[in-house]
């Protein structure tokens, strides 16, 4: 099945299930709550159905059983399984924060340290897949030439950071779905350039999925993704960069994210040492926020923020190649 058809078929699936998944999810109660320590505008999201990310993981598993059933053992349908398992292990984690946090009220799901420890096991049993089951179609750190220790190391840190960095940014309509887009772009763009079908074909189901989403998700929103689908996507797009051996390539295009989670970090770290803080709140979309700009507006240029960086990452890739002789 060629990749536009795979690709028609996600958006539609994924256009068609929202209104009944919106209707399910309100039946059963899994509405979202505002966080207390968001914008006071946030209020006006209480109530909205969250977890739409499981339609996500509905597209990911039929797209692995797909290959696994019409081309089975083959290099493509492996690069779909891992990259499509990675996605849902961490989107299962978001799963059970989703459902903890409805079942306790006040978003108290899963702590930080649980969650984090949860992926960073994912993380490792993924890694270990694909060094040790697969090593012929996926050569391992001399790829890249970076020092095997290194190239695991990072890695490691780009599915745990990835993830949680991706979770941070899904704060706003549509803010997490559309930023996420031009960098699984670029993934989906260089796989199919190097002939790595399996991998384009899991980005570019996964954006269809995404823009399908957003038709629901867009300001405002009628279904939120909850942890479940951010979680999903930044195992995704991390382990999209890790199969082709684009780590280093991550931080740029997945720039916005990354400030998202760096925004966290040194607000809590000034916080501590000093008791004052550097944003007026974070994440750092949350800044733009309360310094008047609508949320519409900060959704639109993280938008094209990373839009840009990921044409940034476009151009570096082009320039690497042209500089090797």
């Amino acid at each position: 099945m060629s990749d536009a058809i795979l690709f028609g078929a996600a958006f539609a699936s994924v256009l068609l299930l929202g209104t009944p998944a919106i209707s399910a999810l309100r039946a059963l109660s899994f509405q979202k709550q505002a966080y207390e320590d968001a914008p006071e505008t946030h209020g006006v999201k209480t109530g909205t159905p969250t977890m739409g990310g499981v339609l996500f993981a509905l597209v990911l598993a039929c797209l692995a059983a797909y290959v696994e059933v019409t081309a089975p053992h083959t290099a493509a349908a492996g690069d779909v399984v891992e990259i499509a398992l990675l996605g849902l292990a961490c989107g299962a984690i978001g799963l059970a924060d989703d459902l903890l946090g409805i079942r306790r009220g006040r978003n108290r799901g899963l702590d930080g340290r649980t969650k984090f420890a949860l992926t960073a096991i994912v993380a490792l049993v993924f890694l270990v897949s694909i060094s040790t089951f697969d090593a012929q179609r996926f050569p391992g750190p001399a790829h890249v030439f970076l020092p095997a220790w290194l190239w695991y190391a990072l890695a490691f840190v780009a599915i745990t950071g990835t993830t949680h960095a991706v979770n941070l940014t899904d704060g706003l309509d549509g803010l997490a779905a559309g930023t996420i887009v031009p960098p699984l772009a670029v993934f989906s763009w260089i796989a199919l350039r190097e002939g790595r079908s399996g991998v384009a074909a899991v980005d570019l189901v996964t954006i269809a999925a995404v823009l399908a989403f957003l038709v629901y998700n867009r300001y405002p929103a009628r279904l939120f993704m909850g942890d479940t689908g951010s979680l999903l996507l930044g195992g995704i797009l991390a382990g999209s960069a890790i199969v082709l051996h684009r780590v280093l390539l991550l931080p740029l295009v997945g720039a916005v994210f990354a400030a998202e989670a760096l925004s966290v970090i040194l607000q809590v770290a000034y916080f501590k040492r000093t008791r004052k803080r550097i944003f007026k709140m974070s994440p750092l979309h949350h800044h733009f926020e309360l310094s008047g700009w609508p949320e519409t507006r900060v959704t639109l240029w993280f938008w094209a923020a990373s839009a840009a960086c990921s044409v940034a990452g476009v151009a570096t890739v082009l320039a690497t190649q042209a500089a090797v002789p």
